[in-house]
């Protein structure tokens, strides 16, 4: 058996135990884990293409709702030397997987003096860092609203003025919401949608939608303005509270 071959099978291999212990994760707490399945190679291509865009030089990339890591794995093989990358995720069993994942790295020193799982959520990460890129795989639509606002808020902060937040909403859950939820999730859900439709209006330099996902998705690129006159402490015109 070729070195191919036996790498392909690995790969196949992680892919279906990270797809078995999201779904595990998934019938936990469907709210926070957001869907039933990893993010696949094309929606994890689409959120990281501001860090291949610029790989050429050293950056600060932070992920936050890393889940098993598909986003990860795609963001570390295009790390420049001097680069960073810190790694989000709330859940302590996907916090564990994501170590794992770092430690199987080809070269673990490189990879753990370059990569940094936290195991908290991203509103309370304590640090003094500004990121180049924040990728998000948090799903936002199932969140209360003023969550929501104290995530967006909490991602802008972290951003060096001109710097890029991706993120993601799975096509047409509002209407999912609106024909099977309750009126007050459906309500919950409009709010959630006005408050990113306010940080689209303003921010917003591209979306795209990637079908050959589960489910589809729609790709959003966020960047900060070179001077932000915003602070984190008042919501965006259009936004409530």
């Amino acid at each position: 058996m070729d070195d191919w071959t036996t790498s392909h099978e690995r790969v196949l291999a992680q892919r279906e135990a990270d797809g078995w212990m999201f779904l595990i994760e998934a019938a936990r707490d469907l709210r926070t884990t957001g869907a039933i399945a990893p993010s696949g190679r094309a929606l994890a291509r689409a959120l990281t293409d501001p860090v291949r865009a610029q790989a050429s030089r050293p950056l600060a990339v932070l992920e936050a709702g890393a889940g098993t890591g598909p986003i990860a794995r795609a963001l570390i093989p295009h790390l420049s030397t001097g680069s960073r990358l810190d790694v989000v995720e709330a859940n302590p069993r996907f916090a564990a997987q994501l170590r794992r994942l770092v430690a199987a790295h080809p070269n673990p020193a490189r990879a753990s003096g370059r990569v940094r799982v936290h195991e908290t959520a991203v509103e309370q990460l304590d640090t003094d860092q500004r990121y180049d890129v924040i990728v998000s795989g948090l799903p936002l639509t199932n969140f209360a609203p003023a969550q929501v606002e104290r995530i967006m808020a909490r991602y802008m902060d972290l951003l060096h003025p001109g710097g890029t937040l991706t993120y993601f909403a799975y096509v047409g859950t509002r209407r999912a919401r609106a024909l099977t939820g309750t009126r007050a999730e459906a309500r919950r859900h409009a709010v959630v949608d006005e408050i990113m439709a306010a940080y689209q209006r303003a921010y917003a330099t591209g979306r795209w939608t990637v079908w050959a996902n589960l489910p589809p998705a729609h790709v959003w690129h966020l960047r900060r303005p070179l001077a932000h006159a915003e602070s984190s402490e008042q919501p965006l015109a259009g936004a409530r509270r």
